[in-house]
């Protein structure tokens, strides 16, 4: 309600004349500046006010009895206790203000006329701080502190926050900008600065309770990566202690109070999750006041079955198919086991595309084209598809066209496949690649390409065409580690030339440098016996010789001390090919048809080739060195 002040806009010129200073008393600042705005036409931004009077006030209302407004000093309600007060939903806090309103004008004497600030809250209007934007200056003067604080509750009161309720921290805030101002003078804020400057109870918010499916969620997938289908999920693997399941106990929020005064009443909490379904022994329970945690007892895949949950270790399925079970991807760690029994040789057991993963498995019949099969244990009782993968540490294929990869690997037939392994045996091998460090072929027909580090053993050879190959470096690793090791000593060398070039430079310095040091000693001894002070420039080339001394022998370790690593370098270069004399190629049977044998050498590179004579009988054949740096492949002992 507007005490006093009067203002007019003349309808003819439409000039604005200026608002003549307007007292009101209110609640609702904001709501006061525009309506008296809107009276003379004019916006609200073109006002301002000053702050003559601020009344707190309370009450508690309840249903039954509605208490009178009581005013109450600032000290009275930081004493007031928090749980009896702002945190009973039946008490209540207001205050009016008694302001001036005026036309603002520009007042070269303002203190704040380039300075830009704003007064925010968050969501729940519990924190209010105070925005300083960034391009803003002010000057100092004797009344800076009042106007900055005064500067503040204006903007505090124009949001709707309350004064001087829950702003303990502003008194230091305004104290510590203005010790700033007055040490600088004149204060520029190249970046935005916030500050707290009343904070509320923030309240605690509810929980709903929720079931949390854990072991269905396990992978992260990227929004941008391409959706398998084929993934259908038809196993989720789990390792022992492994959290599967959690039920989120609904939590009733605590209440709060905002800077505005108002209580803030937590939502009630939601429940419709809760649990209906039972484990068994393989699942253990853990209750506590905020959740039901469901561990896994043991390695396997969780399954439900009568309401049930469980965790078990065996799985038995017709085939794996598109139409069927999609993809397996399990773990390889997880203990599954699972048998595949389609049989038919016309059917694949494993179909087109198809990703198995589990710890072992047996399939009775084939694996299609595209598929991938991972495990620690395999056995493929079928066919695999040339296009086919399999994996796995100890791996059994009775015909094999596709790749295979593994440690301990048995094949009954090869045809045409590719192996990589550690110890390999074929029982017949119609064409293929093989890689391994022992590969033992019973029988050995054409165009097979066998590479090993140790040992290839033929029992009978019923064809040509092949090549049987010796390689030190057929593991990835050791051609990784050799690659290294050359990259090092070419380095080193390169670094070795520099320094011995630098270390032959300074011993001539030094050699031309010693006549001269001698005489230069000579005289040092001479002051110092008889008392005389050295001059100046004796000294520094004294210092100057010692410290070539010094360097000559810095450089003298570091050539020795690189010596020695090249040396080191050279013989693990040198120890890469060391078992490749013990190494054998061994044909039990008589060699027929054009078959090669090679050995490769790291250190000097290079490829031997040697050819056995058809109907030869020689058996066990290795690298022999004839002379130094002169190697041949020759019939050896065993």
């Amino acid at each position: 309600m507007a005490l006093f002040g009067s203002g007019k806009i003349d309808k003819k010129s439409k000039t604005i004349r200026k608002v003549r200073p307007t007292v009101v008393r209110t609640q609702n600042v904001a709501k006061e500046i525009f309506t008296l705005a809107k009276s003379y036409e004019i916006k609200p931004e073109l006002l301002d006010f000053n702050i003559l009077d601020i009344q707190t006030y309370t009450r508690i209302k309840t249903e039954k009895e509605e208490g009178e407004w009581e005013e109450v000093t600032i000290e009275a309600l930081r004493e007031l206790d928090v749980e009896n007060g702002y945190l009973n939903p039946d008490f209540h806090i207001k205050q009016t203000y008694e302001i001036e309103i005026f036309s603002k004008r520009a007042d070269e004497d303002d203190l704040f006329k380039n300075f830009q600030a704003a007064v925010g809250a968050n969501a729940t209007k519990c924190k209010v701080y105070l925005s300083i934007a960034a391009g803003s200056s002010v000057d100092y003067a004797p009344r800076f502190e009042d106007d900055f604080l005064d500067l503040i509750n204006k903007k505090k009161i124009r949001a709707g926050i309350l004064v001087h309720v829950f702003d303990e921290m502003l008194s230091d805030v305004v104290s510590k900008m203005y010790a700033r101002v007055r040490v600088a003078e004149h204060l520029d804020f190249k970046q935005k600065e916030t500050y707290l400057i009343a904070e509320g109870f923030e309240p605690t918010p509810t929980t709903n309770d929720a079931l949390i499916l854990h072991f269905e969620n396990k992978k992260d997938v990227d929004e941008n990566e391409k959706v398998d289908y084929a993934s259908r999920g038809f196993i989720k693997s789990v390792v022992k202690d492994e959290l599967l399941i959690e039920y989120i106990k609904p939590q009733s929020g605590k209440p709060g109070r905002n800077c505005r005064g108002e209580y803030i009443k937590p939502a009630e909490a939601v429940v419709k999750h809760e649990p209906t379904f039972k484990v068994d022994s393989t699942i253990r329970v853990v209750e506590d006041e905020t959740s039901i945690k469901y561990y896994a007892n043991d390695n396997g895949y969780i399954a439900f079955e009568n309401e049930t949950y469980t965790v078990k270790k065996e799985i038995d399925v017709g085939e794996v198919s598109f139409k069927t079970t999609g993809s397996i991807q399990g773990r390889v760690d997880s203990d599954v086991e699972m048998s595949v029994k389609e049989a038919d040789a016309v059917k694949d057991a494993v179909g087109t595309g198809m990703t198995v993963e589990v710890t072992k498995i047996t399939i009775e019949g084939n694996v299609g084209s595209g598929a991938k099969v991972i495990a620690k244990k395999a056995n493929v009782k079928g066919q695999t598809h040339k296009t086919a993968v399999i994996k796995a540490e100890d791996l059994e294929i009775n015909v094999h066209k596709g790749k295979a990869y593994g440690k301990n690997i048995r094949i009954t037939r090869l045809e045409h496949g590719e192996i990589e392994g550690d110890t390999i045996k074929v029982g017949q091998a119609l064409g293929g690649i093989i890689r391994g460090r022992e590969i033992d072929i019973d029988i050995c027909a054409s165009h097979v390409k066998a590479f090993a580090t140790k040992r290839i053993e033929i029992q009978k050879l019923q064809g040509s065409e092949n090549t049987f190959t010796i390689d030190p470096l057929l593991q990835k690793d050791a051609k990784e580690t050799l690659d290294e090791n050359e990259q090092k000593i070419e380095k080193l060398q390169r670094k070795q030339k520099e320094l011995q070039k630098e270390l032959k430079k300074q011993r001539i310095l030094l050699k031309e440098a010693t006549p001269a040091f001698i005489e230069i000693k000579k005289r040092l001894l001479h002051y110092k016996k008889n008392g005389v002070k050295m001059p100046a420039s004796f000294v520094k080339k004294y210092k100057q010789f010692q410290s070539m001394q010094e360097n000559v022998k810095n450089l003298q370790t570091e050539v020795s001390q690189n010596e020695d690593t090249l040396e080191l370098l050279t013989s693990k270069k040198s120890s890469v090919q060391e078992h490749i004399f013990d190494a054998r190629v061994i044909n039990r049977g008589k060699w027929i048809g054009y078959n090669e044998i090679k050995f490769k050498l790291v250190d000097p590179p290079m490829e031997l080739v040697y050819k056995p004579m058809e109907g030869s009988h020689e058996q066990v054949f290795g690298l022999v060195e004839l002379d130094e740096g002169e190697y041949a492949i020759r019939p050896v002992s065993e």
